[in-house]
């Protein structure tokens, strides 16, 4: 998108026709033109995004807890229960001190990844 912005306003067209013409809003025209200069002509800098240096927002499952949260997975399931569902799971992860409290659908997403089904 950012290449068809520049390879438009290079036909010396109005931003908004460019904006048309592309399918972007005026105002993305002007912030692909703007940062076109602010890295002098860079074609390859003004294109590709740029990359985060670490992620928003660190995430709480590391090996330790996901090894922890599958042995609890393969353990025999609470009397009373046949076998485990994500739900019982969760409240079982709220007992355990040593693990970070996680929601069913965060405990599904680390099963899922592993292959590992709950039957």
């Amino acid at each position: 998108m950012r290449a068809r912005v520049l390879l438009a306003l290079e036909q010396d067209a109005g931003w908004a026709v460019v904006a048309r013409r592309v399918g972007v809003s005026e105002t993305t025209v002007r912030q692909v033109a703007k940062r076109f200069a602010e890295t002098g002509g860079d074609l390859e800098a003004t294109i590709i995004r740029k990359q985060r240096l670490t992620p928003p927002v660190p995430s709480v499952i590391t090996g330790e807890v996901e090894a922890r949260l599958i042995a609890l997975a393969c353990s025999a399931p609470p009397a009373g229960h046949a076998r485990w569902s994500l739900r019982l799971l969760e409240k079982h992860v709220v007992l355990i001190e040593d693990l970070p409290d996680l929601d069913h659908t965060t405990i599904g997403r680390v099963l899922k990844k592993r292959n590992f089904v709950l039957i």
